[in-house]
Formats: structure tokens, sequence, C-alpha cells
């Protein structure tokens, strides 16, 4: 029997630049999500959240503004501590709205926000399921793996795992035998990133959603 898909979700990668920007934007389109990104670590090209908000067209959602905005792409604590700023998560907190809401993480897991922050810290302060971003690359089954230990470790709960690009049936099989998490979608890579493009993907998660959650 399907179970009602959580009404807020933490986006998190089992690295860093796998796609968990594609994955929100398309998911927030999908499910007629708001959009949050607690703190972004570089925007020289543009923030994530000018990215998802270029890409969308679903109309009366919010995207919500950072907590903590840093200019320099790197480790968020790094780039805050060369720019003056201690990132406190007792300044972070959920956005007020009535609507879905997709919060997309930076970088993976363990990626440190203050010295003794982590990211999985946030998700576990923030109390909201995960929904786990992979990719097919070499390390990544065990990346993956990793992840779900230590999501679990956490007793966080794990929504499913979307693949961004091409994923093997074979990665797939390993990945679900071992750890007992479903795929709950995909999306394609190598394509140009438009509005087109997002909406192809939000309609295929939708379906591919659908058939564990109801929405």
């Amino acid at each position: 029997m399907r179970k009602p898909l959580p009404p807020r979700i933490f986006v998190t990668g089992i690295d860093t630049d796998v796609g968990k920007t594609v994955v929100s934007a398309a998911l927030t389109e999908a499910l007629h999500a708001d959009y949050w990104k607690p703190v972004q670590a570089g925007y020289d090209t543009g923030t994530d959240r000018e990215t998802v908000q270029s890409l969308l067209t679903t109309l009366h959602l919010t995207v919500h503004p950072e907590a903590y905005k840093l200019k320099m792409p790197a480790v968020p604590v790094y780039s805050a501590e060369q720019e003056g700023v201690e990132i406190d998560p007792q300044q972070i907190h959920i956005p007020d709205t009535t609507n879905r809401l997709i919060i997309e993480g930076a970088g993976g897991l363990m990626v440190h926000l203050n010295r003794n922050f982590l990211v999985i810290d946030l998700i576990q302060q923030l109390g909201v399921p995960v929904i786990l971003v992979s990719e097919n690359y070499l390390g990544s089954i065990n990346h993956t793996l990793l992840s779900i230990e230590a999501l679990r470790s956490r007793h966080i709960e794990i929504v499913g795992i979307i693949y961004n690009g091409e994923h093997s049936a074979h990665m797939r099989e390993l990945i679900y035998q071992t750890s007992g998490v479903h795929e709950i979608g995909s999306v394609e890579k190598g394509h140009k990133i438009d509005r087109d493009f997002i909406q192809a993907q939000a309609a295929k998660l939708r379906t591919d959603i659908s058939k564990y959650y109801t929405l």
C-alpha cells in the first residue's frame, strides 16, 4: 500500500556535483512545491536558487532566500571563515509555507557547515526525510551505500533514490539488494537544461514517484 509523500523533503547527494539542483528543480515542478537552499557557497555564475527559479513554470510557489549566501565556491565552513561569517545552525529555520517544500543541501552529507556541524546534522535538526541523488561513476555504489548507512545511523527517513543520468541495471540491483532503498525516479543528463527539459523530467518523476507514494 502506498503511503503519502512527505510534505517536506531534503535533497542531498552522494557527492558534490551529482545533479542535486536539476533534481530539486524537477521535483519542485513535479510536486508544485516551494524551494529552499539553506546554505549557498559560490555564486559567481548565479546561485542555485536563481537557477531553480529560472527553470520553473509552476505558479503559486515561492523560491525562498538562503539563510546563508557565501561568495566563495568551497566547503561552506571555509567560505564562511574567509568572509568573516560563522554559520549558526540556530539561525537556519524552515520557511513558513503551506506548500510542499523541497530543501536542497550543499554537497554531500559530511560537508561541514561550521567546524562542528555537518549537512547531515542540519537534516537531523530540521527533522525532514531525504531523497538521495546518485550518479553512475566508478565508486558511486560505494558512495551511495555509505550515504544510506550514514542516514540510517541517525534514524533519518529515506524517501528513495533518484538517479541522475545513465545508471546500469547492475548498479540499481546491487544498491537495492544491499540497502532495500527503492529507486523512485531518474532524470536525464547531457541535455540543455531549460524549462522544457525540467518540465519533461518533472512529468516523468511525478509518474515514477506515484508508484511508491500518493502525491
